[in-house]
């Protein structure tokens, strides 16, 4: 279905996980993108065009985030919430099962990414992990294709990718790139997942995640989040009523 003119694919976390399994034993080679909208992304979309048809290209769009899943349940269909930092683990223990090896690409940060490399690899012992990079410094307009990255990449030969560049470039950044890493079955943009999975930044309490609350934790531990947190809660609250007026 769509929101705001964002796709967003009816599926529970079985469905997409069984989905995910079909990309990677996929005989015809096809590549595969997995995005995960949520209502900050919404917002930006209606801006950026460009950003809303590479979301739209998804071939596995997750609803991400409380007041997306809300918005799909009040245009009669129901859509759970799946945030893209649980499906990375879900993603990760498909392919431990299937013998698949992972990549970890962008935070920025060599300590980081290699945590959560390590944190992987002790919560799926089996899992293979390809590699892992802090990935180039990336704006939000780029226009020059960082070879070194992707030559680092194919040398690993992943079957999934983890982008995390942050919101709207790790999409554009797939959607340029994803075509010249041959090995790369799944590619998936997964935001801050990495500084989760390191320790950097504590996610809020299992309670809050489950009621909505996670946009108020943000910005009671990350004030300065606070536009980020507005778009996703007041500017996308007014967006949808216009819309349905």
């Amino acid at each position: 279905m769509m929101i705001l003119g964002v796709k967003v694919d009816e599926m529970d976390l079985e469905g997409a996980r069984e989905r995910a399994r079909e990309f990677l034993r996929d005989l015809i080679g096809k590549q595969h993108k997995i995005f995960t909208p949520n209502p900050e992304m919404a917002v930006k979309a209606q801006k950026d065009e460009n950003f809303k048809n590479i979301l739209n290209a998804g071939d596995l769009n997750l609803c991400d985030g409380f007041g997306l899943a809300l918005a799909c349940r009040l245009a009669g269909t129901k859509a759970p919430r799946i945030t893209g930092a649980n499906f990375m683990l879900e993603l990760c223990q498909v392919a431990a099962e299937e013998g698949r090896s992972v990549y970890l690409l962008g935070s920025g940060e060599d300590e980081v990414v290699r945590k959560a490399a390590e944190n992987l690899k002790q919560q799926f012992p089996n899992l293979k992990i390809a590699g892992c990079d802090k990935g180039p410094a990336i704006s939000e307009n780029f226009q020059s294709v960082d070879n070194s990255t992707i030559q680092l990449i194919n040398q690993s030969r992943p079957d999934i990718l983890f982008v995390a560049f942050g919101m709207g470039k790790q999409e554009k950044w797939i959607h340029e790139n994803l075509s010249k890493m041959p090995s790369v079955k799944i590619a998936m943009g997964v935001g801050g997942a990495f500084d989760y999975l390191s320790g950097k930044v504590k996610r809020a309490p299992l309670l809050m995640r489950k009621v909505g609350l996670e946009w108020m934790y943000r910005l009671l531990t990350q004030p300065r989040r606070f536009e980020r947190i507005f778009n996703a809660t007041i500017r996308f609250t007014y967006l949808l009523i216009s819309s349905r007026g």
